[in-house]
C-alpha cells in the first residue's frame, strides 16, 4: 500500500491552482469537470501520480468557501532549504505566518505557509529533520 493523495475542498479554483502551482512549484497532473456532480477535480503534485503522493483540488460549483474545522492540522512538505522557500513564498505574493525556525520542543527547522482556501501548508528544512533522526 501507499499513499495516493489528499483532498482539499477550494472555493475558487484557478485561485487555488495559481498558489499552489506559481507559489509552491507544484505541476498540474489531471483536471476533470463533472457537470452532472457539479464539480471539478484537480490534482496537483511534484511528479507523476505513479511515484509520489498527490493533492487533490476538489471545488464544488456552487460553493465559494468552507469552514477548516478543527480536525484538519496540515500538509508538510520538505524543502532542501526553507529560507530561500519563504523568501520565494513571500516575493510571489504566498503568506507565510510562520517564519522559519526550529519546531518548539524540537530542533527540527519548520515554517508555515497559509493557501488561499486557509489551509495550513508546513515546510520542513530536510537536512535538520535528518540531523533530528541521527
Amino acid at each position: 500500500m501507499r499513499l495516493l493523495h489528499t483532498m482539499l475542498r477550494v472555493g475558487d479554483l484557478e485561485r487555488s491552482l495559481a498558489f499552489y502551482t506559481q507559489v509552491m512549484g507544484m505541476t498540474l497532473l489531471r483536471r476533470k469537470d463533472y457537470p452532472g456532480g457539479r464539480f471539478t477535480l484537480a490534482f496537483v503534485g511534484y511528479g507523476s501520480e505513479q511515484d509520489h503522493s498527490v493533492l487533490e483540488l476538489t471545488h464544488n460549483w456552487d460553493t465559494s468557501s468552507y469552514e477548516i474545522g478543527d480536525a484538519y492540522g496540515h500538509i508538510a512538505l520538505g524543502v532542501d532549504d526553507i529560507y530561500a522557500t519563504c523568501e520565494r513564498i513571500n516575493g510571489q505574493g504566498g503568506k507565510v505566518v510562520r517564519e522559519p525556525g526550529p519546531m518548539k520542543h524540537g530542533s527540527t527547522v519548520i515554517a508555515f505557509v497559509q493557501d488561499p482556501d486557509g489551509y495550513k501548508v508546513e515546510l520542513i528544512q530536510m537536512s535538520s529533520r535528518a540531523d533530528a533522526a541521527a
